[in-house]
């Protein structure tokens, strides 16, 4: 196991912090380098290629693979990935996220009373893949987080989840295309748009997608 003090790259990362709480029309922030090289490059390593057990999500406004650890809501797919699965660094990120410390420090981060993990789960696009922008809407309003694992990913190119303020690509106001070692997050709610371009290179778009709960402020 990993000691957790060393996963994460605390003091850069708290750097980003006035800038996401600052954000309108709702909070969402990216960070580079979240993660202490060492660790990631593990992670990296032993991202699941995917296969037979990975889930497929396939309809009129998305095509994405999935793979679900962990996820409180009855209303999301079955988990497709159990914990024997992991290798020794996703099971020490995966207690990590689940640590009073790291909550404690996401609440820092974000200003937001963060209470604890939702959901955990890997979230990948290959060539064709995409999700249309659209709003959740959840009055719970929970924090997203996107982990990205795709190195040498080409500058404005489709694959970073972007973040819009209507339903429509044409609102866009941020893509990242950072996608190696990097996390991006928002808010969700009424407001909150999101989703991921049409990917055309021959490429896969390696993420893992992580919620926690928020409370009323």
């Amino acid at each position: 196991m990993y000691d957790f003090e060393n996963i994460v790259n605390w003091k850069h990362v708290l750097e980003k912090s006035e800038d996401f709480q600052n954000k309108k029309p709702f909070k969402f922030g990216f960070v580079d380098k979240f993660f202490n090289k060492y660790f990631y490059d593990d992670l990296y390593s032993n991202y699941p290629k995917i296969d037979d057990s990975w889930g497929v999500n396939s309809d009129l406004s998305k095509f994405q693979y999935y793979k679900i650890l962990f996820s409180k809501n009855k209303d999301t797919k079955k988990p497709n990935w159990n914990e024997n699965e992991l290798s020794d660094s996703w099971r020490s990120l995966y207690q990590l996220f689940q640590s009073d410390d790291f909550i404690s420090r996401l609440q820092e981060f974000t200003g937001l009373p963060v209470l604890g993990l939702n959901n955990f789960a890997l979230i990948a696009y290959k060539k064709g893949g995409f999700q249309l922008a659209h709003i959740h809407e959840d009055p719970a309003k929970p924090l997203i987080c996107f982990f990205y694992f795709s190195k040498d990913w080409p500058d404005g190119e489709a694959g970073g989840t972007f973040i819009a303020t209507e339903e429509d690509e044409s609102s866009i106001i941020f893509e990242p295309y950072d996608l190696d070692n990097s996390m991006a997050l928002f808010q969700d709610g009424s407001f909150s748009a999101h989703g991921c371009r049409l990917i055309t290179i021959d490429k896969q778009r390696s993420a893992l997608q992580v919620t926690f709960d928020v409370g009323p402020a």
